[in-house]
C-alpha cells in the first residue's frame, strides 16, 4: 500500500480499518507530519521557511500569500489544501486524514481545530477510522477555540464565533456561534 492509496481511500469517504496495511501508511505518513511539525514550531522561522515547511508537510506548494503563526500541529499533513491569502493563526491542529480544504482569504483563529475523523462506536472495531472531509469556502472567519467535526462545509464568506462546536453545515454568509453551532443571523444584517 502507498501514500496515493490511502488518499483514495479517504477522499472516498471509506472506512480505514483499525490494523490494516492502509492504518500502517497513515501511521507512517503521521511521522513525517510530526518531523515536519516539530521542526516548524521549534524555534523562529522566517515566513518565506515556514511556507517551505507547509509545502513539505502538505506535499503540495503553498501560496507566497498564505500566514501561518505556529504552533501549528497536524498529524498527517498530506491531505490538508490552502487557497490564497489564508491567514492561520498560532495553536491550531489540524487532523486532516480526512482532508481539509481552505478557500482564499479565511482567517483562522488562534486554537482552532479541524477534526475529519471518527472511530467505530462499536468497542470491536473502535479502532477503525472513518474519514469525511472539512470544506471551508472563501472569505471565512473562524474565531478562536472553534472546533469543526468531520464531514462539515462552511460556506463562503460566513463567520463561526469563538468557542463554538460546529457539528454541521454553516450555509454562506451566516453567522454562526455556540455548542453545537447554529447560524444566528447573515454577515449583512
Amino acid at each position: 500500500m502507498t501514500l496515493d492509496d490511502l488518499l483514495a481511500q479517504l477522499n472516498a469517504g471509506r472506512t480505514i480499518p483499525g490494523g490494516s496495511p492502509l492504518h500502517a501508511v497513515m501511521h507512517a505518513t503521521a511521522q513525517e507530519a510530526l518531523r515536519i511539525t516539530s521542526e516548524l514550531n521549534g524555534g523562529y522561522h522566517e515566513p518565506e521557511q515556514v511556507r517551505e515547511l507547509l509545502s513539505e508537510l502538505t506535499g503540495t506548494c503553498v501560496d507566497e500569500t498564505v500566514t501561518v503563526f505556529p504552533p501549528l500541529r497536524a498529524d498527517f499533513g498530506k491531505n490538508i489544501r490552502l487557497g490564497k491569502r489564508v491567514f492561520i493563526n498560532s495553536g491550531c491542529v489540524f487532523q486532516d486524514q480526512g482532508g481539509v480544504t481552505i478557500g482564499d482569504d479565511c482567517l483562522i483563529g488562534h486554537n482552532a481545530t479541524l477534526a475529519t475523523l471518527d472511530h467505530d462506536l462499536d468497542p470491536a472495531r473502535r479502532a477503525d477510522m472513518h474519514p469525511a472531509r472539512i470544506t471551508i469556502g472563501r472569505n471565512v472567519w473562524i474565531g478562536a477555540n472553534v472546533t469543526v467535526l468531520r464531514g462539515v462545509t462552511i460556506g463562503d464568506d460566513a463567520v463561526v464565533g469563538a468557542g463554538s462546536l460546529v457539528t454541521k453545515d454553516v450555509p454562506a454568509g451566516a453567522v454562526a456561534v455556540g455548542s453545537p453551532a447554529r447560524v444566528v443571523r447573515s454577515v449583512s444584517g
